[in-house]
């Protein structure tokens, strides 16, 4: 069995005009591995090949040239895909059902006894924080309440691979934060996820490794830590200073040929913010 949850090598997906001419190279000879139980990050601007290359793991596109594999099989054989969720940029879902009866659908087409369906359909609505609107029409839902469901129903087959695609789109911040949580808890469960995203901060705070794409091709790819790092600097967090001693500080830092670049309180983050001031009312 293949040790890694996704490897490509020299993926390549162009498409091609009416007259069989090539249009647009969407990926350029993509190479790239994704270890089994991590959260790995797409990253790019709007055109950047991030969706081509989710479907073409997902069989969902053929390449033009190259090759990858998925949980060990080649991407599009039928085998993997009970061990596949995906949650696509938009959710395109039975409007006129409720969040039971949907979850109910999707679970007979992955042939789960009834038994088995209800207990997964009850632990996934609490799980997305939709009991209070279980029996209600999805056409009453908002779009967060929709990215939530939508995201049960990617996990309804309880998947080992996990692909979201701007998973915290139409979120406010506390549903933002709850999906980040949940991501994080896939990786607590021994599921790898790829996560797409435009939101650089929801990356930044919980994956692993990300790759960053441009006009088809991958720039860079690498942990977070290490392509954030700035080598030749070092920060200090210190309280209980007064004045005088970080005057004294930074002389000595100085008297060592050392640079002091700032000197200022740290901060929090404005979602941090939000989050507190919501919960203690």
């Amino acid at each position: 069995m293949d040790s890694y949850a996704i490897r490509a090598e020299g993926l390549t997906k162009v498409y091609k005009d009416f007259w069989r001419r090539k249009s647009t190279s969407a990926l350029t000879n993509l190479n790239l591995t994704i270890e089994r139980g991590e959260i790995f990050g797409l990253l790019g601007p709007n055109g950047s090949g991030k969706t081509t290359t989710i479907k073409l793991f997902l069989g969902l596109l053929f390449p033009t040239s190259g090759k990858s594999w998925v949980l060990g099989y080649p991407s599009g054989n039928l085998t993997i895909k009970r061990n596949i969720g995906f949650l696509p940029e938009e959710s395109y879902l039975y409007k006129f059902l409720t969040a039971e009866e949907i979850l109910d659908f999707y679970a007979k087409l992955f042939d789960i006894e009834k038994k088995e369906r209800k207990r997964r359909i009850d632990a996934l609505i609490h799980e997305v924080k939709l009991d209070h609107v279980r029996k209600r029409p999805l056409s009453q839902y908002s779009k967060g309440m929709l990215r939530r469901i939508g995201l049960a129903q990617a996990l309804i087959n309880d998947p080992e691979l996990v692909i979201l695609d701007e998973p915290t789109s139409g979120l406010d911040p506390m549903g933002s934060r709850q999906m980040k949580d949940l991501i994080l808890d896939f990786k607590r469960r021994k599921k790898t996820v790829v996560l797409c995203s435009h939101l650089l901060a929801d990356v930044q705070d919980i994956c692993d490794r990300i790759a960053i794409f441009n006009k088809g091709v991958l720039q860079v790819a690498g942990t977070v830590r290490e392509l954030l790092s700035q080598n030749d600097a070092i920060e200090f967090v210190i309280k209980n200073l007064f004045n005088d001693d970080i005057e004294a500080v930074k002389a000595f830092i100085e008297s060592r040929k050392g640079t002091v670049l700032s000197i200022k309180h740290p901060s929090s983050t404005l979602e941090d913010l939000f989050i507190s001031i919501i919960q203690r009312r």
